[in-house]
């Protein structure tokens, strides 16, 4: 019989909460605002509850957590959100909450991190252990693999602050960034399309020319990953890439940008394989912290 674990992914403006054994198999689910923590938490808390007071028990929980987060194992405060421009979040003890409550085993990650985990467990980088998830909406994120492993060390990638060139003549935009400005995150985000443009991303037409920009800056990252971490694929979700004609203008500029420098056929021949939208959809995250979970109690045998 397949466990069933909890899967949460808290976004900056929205949680979704999964229970079930796998994406195939869910059993029930809630969307909520993201709120204060203390609200936010409470409401996702109710619902894990009582769904076992109505059906079966939780084997485990897997959080994939908007950030940055405490990720070292040994710190007193590991699995909280630190230093967040999120109001009020900084430094909620997210983990400890949820496995105190609960008192089942609890991981947590970067929303990230756990949506390329999802990927790979059931989407587009099964069989790959070396590759990148890049998230593209409120914020600017990345995450993923190598070696099979997920990405850690000092605390954990920040692909979204990155800097990228910037020509103010063309581009004078100050960018929204609360820390740094004008970083990737703070000049291709959809709060800086908004800001730039005057209107939400998913309003400006195909042929806007902010768009032949945002690729540009995109293209400029994704050079930057491919060159540092040589990664086997890139996955491109979030908000902004639901504009599915943002993919072929961001491989136009990738081909542009490496210049034929990196011999590869994927980079050569298969651009659209190597630089492709998730094979999950908005699922990634809820998938990726259901794997989280079941990776918790030693039960993915069979799916990686």
């Amino acid at each position: 019989m397949k466990p069933i674990v909890g899967g949460i992914e808290a976004g900056g403006t929205k949680c979704d909460c999964v229970i079930g054994s796998g994406p195939d198999d869910i059993r029930a689910k809630i969307r909520i605002a993201t709120t204060d923590p203390q609200t936010t938490i409470d409401e996702l808390i109710r619902f894990l509850t009582g769904y076992e007071k109505s059906n079966e028990r939780l084997s485990a929980l897997g959080i994939a957590s908007f950030g940055p987060l405490d990720l070292a194992p040994a710190s007193p405060t590991y699995g909280s959100i630190t230093s967040t421009p999120k109001p009020a979040w900084s430094n909620t003890h997210v983990l400890s909450t949820f496995r105190d409550v609960l008192r089942i085993p609890v991981a947590i990650d970067t929303d990230v991190n756990v949506a390329a985990f999802g990927e790979y467990c059931w989407g587009a980088a099964r069989s790959l252990k070396n590759f990148l998830y890049i998230t593209i909406g409120t914020g600017i994120g990345g995450g993923g693999m190598i070696n099979g492993k997920l990405m850690h060390g000092l605390t954990h990638p920040e692909m979204g602050h990155v800097r990228v060139p910037q020509d103010n003549q063309a581009d004078p935009f100050e960018g929204v960034c609360s820390y740094h400005g004008n970083c990737l995150e703070g000049l291709a985000s959809g709060p800086a399309l908004e800001k730039r443009w005057g209107r939400k991303a998913e309003l400006l037409e195909d042929d806007h020319p902010g768009w032949r920009l945002e690729a540009r800056y995109l293209g400029y990252a994704l050079v930057n990953y491919i060159c540092t971490l040589s990664p086997e694929k890139i996955i491109l979700g979030g908000g902004v890439m639901q504009k599915q004609h943002l993919f072929p203008l961001v491989r136009s500029e990738v081909a542009a940008l490496l210049n034929a420098y990196i011999t590869s056929d994927m980079l050569a021949a298969h651009l659209d394989d190597y630089i492709c939208p998730p094979a999950l959809g908005d699922k990634s995250g809820v998938s990726g912290a259901m794997a989280l979970a079941l990776q918790e109690i030693d039960c993915l045998s069979g799916i990686i």
